[in-house]
């Protein structure tokens, strides 16, 4: 054996060494090494903030962070995917409180504890608007027509169990309305497009859906779901201060499959994180209509699990979970 084999050698063997010592689960140095995959559950907004998030990311991973749309049963798809991908960092999904919801009225075979919290990045406050034709300014005034009509209150949601569904029962319900509404799926279709063409009477969504047509006149919003006014819907009144006593907002973030090395998710985080603090970021929170909200994966996952026990009890309140 000569010296310059004998030294290819030994080499190898100190390389094989390196990578056997490294403790198990410990993110690789180079990680990200490839592209990362976020899956997009929904669109509107929530596909908007995604895409703008994704773009910066990968700004500061250096690596691409790629968002692809996987729709289909309220998130249960793109969760089911990520779900069942390898812990390795390159899968992650934009997630929100359906993960919630789609456990407790059991739309998947899973809860938040099949994924690794990575951050939290912001919070959007749900917004009811109606046709401006109505007339109707305020809660008062809806619940008085509906309570005039001989015909329920045709309310436009994204699907049954969805996130307008559940908020939409609860905040009618909290008005002594709730069994005088009738739940219409708009399916592919968009809030205010059913709203002006008649379909529908009334819809929750998000400020950012409904911003556009009223500031045209189009569509009037009545009430935001949390307890405070959103930044693109100023004059706009909380529930609470109509004397309805509800408190929901949507917030949303990313989530990896459990099992995620501890490492890579720090390094996920940081980029998030970031993100949230960029100036671009903070420009397309105002005219989109959802806030910055950064949260780290210890504390985002104790707000998850404190989530799914209030989203637990509303939908047994309300009838609508499976368990």
């Amino acid at each position: 054996m000569n010296f310059r084999t004998a030294l290819k050698g030994t080499l190898a063997a100190i390389a094989t060494a390196s990578v056997l010592a490294l403790p198990a689960g410990q993110a690789r140095a180079e990680y990200p090494e490839r592209p990362v995959e976020m899956t997009i559950l929904f669109g509107g907004t929530a596909n908007t903030i995604a895409q703008l998030l994704s773009e910066l990311m990968s700004d500061e991973l250096d690596s691409p962070v790629v968002p692809v749309s996987r729709p289909g049963g309220g998130g249960a798809v793109g969760y089911s995917h990520v779900a069942a991908a390898a812990a390795d960092g390159y899968q992650i999904v934009w997630n929100s409180n359906s993960i919630n919801t789609l456990a407790h009225t059991g739309r998947v075979p899973f809860d938040y504890t099949a994924f690794v919290p990575v951050a939290r990045v912001s919070i959007e406050t749900p917004a009811l608007g109606v046709n401006s034709e109505t007339g109707w300014t305020s809660l008062d005034e809806l619940k008085s027509a509906v309570m005039a009509m001989d015909k329920p209150l045709k309310v436009g949601i994204s699907g049954k169990g969805s996130f307008t569904h559940l908020t939409s029962a609860a905040l009618f319900d909290a008005m002594g309305i709730g069994d005088k509404v009738l739940f219409i799926s708009y399916g592919d279709g968009k809030a205010p497009i059913e709203l002006l063409a008649g379909r529908i009477d009334a819809a929750i969504q998000w400020p950012g859906q409904f911003t556009s047509y009223s500031d045209s006149g189009e569509i009037t919003v009545l009430a935001v779901t949390g307890t405070e006014r959103v930044d693109a819907l100023p004059d706009v009144k909380t529930a609470a201060e109509q004397g309805v006593d509800i408190d929901i907002t949507m917030w949303r973030g990313l989530a990896a499959p459990k099992g995620t090395p501890d490492a890579v998710v720090a390094k996920l985080a940081a980029a998030a994180k970031a993100a949230t603090e960029n100036a671009q970021f903070l420009e397309a929170s105002k005219n989109l209509g959802f806030t910055p909200a950064f949260q780290d994966p210890a504390t985002f996952g104790k707000m998850i699990e404190s989530d799914d026990a209030f989203y637990a009890d509303l939908l047994k309140q309300l009838g609508m979970g499976s368990m």
